[in-house]
């Protein structure tokens, strides 16, 4: 039995070029968020798969970087970070080809070499980032402010 279970959902009615759909979390948090074609391929409004997964990288990411400096001392900590999301053609598809972690933070009692190796460490042990390894092209910088 898993330690921790989330869920999710999705419904979509028509085809794929003029069908429409939305998407929910079981928190309530997201509901009936719409998404589409153009959510996806053509920047419309709504949401989009792409966007969703940089979302959950960028909080599971900025969390785990959080607990490695806490762990490391540094209580005085303020965090941000954007995720991109890429996608290319693959064949007769598409797949998710890289994902670009870049994060600015404050961080007392860090100098920018200290800060750069718990954003090292954070890429590669976020269970997200584990999910992409070997996958997906997991790049990060880190920015110390």
């Amino acid at each position: 039995m898993a330690d921790i279970s989330r869920k999710a959902s999705a419904h979509w009615q028509g085809d794929l070029m003029s069908g429409k759909g939305t998407v929910g979390t079981e928190s309530g948090v997201l509901k009936d968020a719409q998404y589409s074609f153009k959510t996806r391929f053509e920047n419309g409004a709504g949401t989009n798969p792409e966007e969703l997964l940089a979302s959950a990288h960028a909080g599971c990411f900025t969390m785990q970087l959080s607990a490695l400096l806490a762990n490391h001392g540094h209580t005085d900590v303020d965090l941000n970070t954007e995720a991109t999301c890429e996608m290319e053609k693959d064949g007769a598809g598409f797949k998710i080809s890289a994902m670009r972690l870049v994060v600015r933070g404050k961080v007392s009692g860090s100098d920018q070499k200290d800060f750069e190796e718990h954003v090292k460490q954070a890429a590669e042990i976020c269970p997200l980032s584990k999910i992409m390894a070997g996958n997906v092209n997991v790049t990060h910088e880190a920015i110390l402010d």
